[in-house]
């Protein structure tokens, strides 16, 4: 008897190039069949709290939210290895000011926007715009500063914005981990054996890509919004990497830190069991 599963991920380069195998049926799941959910991460994170998908990419910060209803996976995680989101502005902004600014955030949920609130000493003036939207509230005065995900990372200087803040940056000087930003969960009433299925599924669809780096970045470019093709190797390749394959000792330390430190600073409840498979 097949299954089917709902796998919710976002539209975005490194996510087409890490489930092109499963999508393209190159690699299979037996007795799974997979109904591919494209949408924006913020989206996504919404979705969760009402554990509406079988299986969904999260936010970290998001996991911490869901944790109760999803399990997280071993394979699938993005994570920088001393970069990740970013603060930019029309021009120079002394850090001390920033809590005096307004602040574009792709998303309240969003690990990007956990880890501006930990990297500030108090809030600042938020307003929620959609990611890709972000350079051009900045650039037209509706904000000062954008914190900046995905391919904004790496194309702001050409839109004419400066950096201010890296926080990827911050975090590797502060713990000397990589910086989880994004997971894919399951829910947890799937049950051992399909968690097991789906997990080593995800880990050979990315093996698949990463030996295959050309045809599954072909596909991936589709969701490049206009980026050319040496930007997309770039931005895919920094985060689906090698935690991305499997967790490991580090990336598991890396999300303990994160949550460990959030809930200190009490902008988490709780820190969430990591019980990945």
């Amino acid at each position: 008897m097949t299954r089917t599963v709902r796998i919710g991920h976002s539209p975005d380069p490194d996510d087409a190039f890490m489930f092109y195998a499963l999508t393209s049926g190159k690699i299979r799941i037996p007795g799974v069949e997979i109904e591919h959910v494209l949408e924006d991460i913020e989206s996504l994170n919404r979705r969760a709290r009402s554990a509406e998908l079988e299986v969904t990419a999260v936010s970290a910060a998001t996991y911490a939210l869901v944790a109760d209803r999803y399990r997280m996976m071993d394979p699938g995680a993005s994570m920088g290895q001393g970069y990740g989101p970013i603060l930019v502005a029309r021009q120079p902004i002394p850090v001390s000011e920033i809590p005096n600014h307004v602040i574009a955030i792709p998303g309240s949920h969003t690990t990007a926007s956990l880890l501006l609130r930990l990297y500030l000493p108090s809030e600042p003036p938020l307003i929620e715009v959609a990611f890709d939207k972000i350079p051009a509230a900045v650039l037209a005065g509706q904000a000062d500063l954008g914190l900046l995900i995905h391919e904004g990372q790496i194309t702001h200087p050409s839109m004419g914005l400066v950096k201010v803040l890296d926080l990827g940056e911050a975090w590797q000087r502060d713990t000397g981990l990589p910086l989880p930003l994004g997971v894919n969960v399951m829910r947890r009433d799937l049950g051992e054996d399909l968690h097991r299925a789906l997990s080593q599924g995800l880990r050979d669809a990315i093996a698949w890509a990463h030996a295959n780096v050309d045809e599954a970045l072909e596909y991936a470019m589709r969701y490049g919004r206009g980026i050319d093709k040496e930007t997309c190797r770039r931005f895919v390749l920094m985060y689906v990497n090698d935690y991305t394959l499997t967790l490991g000792a580090a990336g598991r330390a890396a999300l303990l830190r994160l949550f460990t430190d959030a809930h200190r600073r009490g902008l988490l409840a709780t820190v969430p069991p990591l019980d990945p498979v």
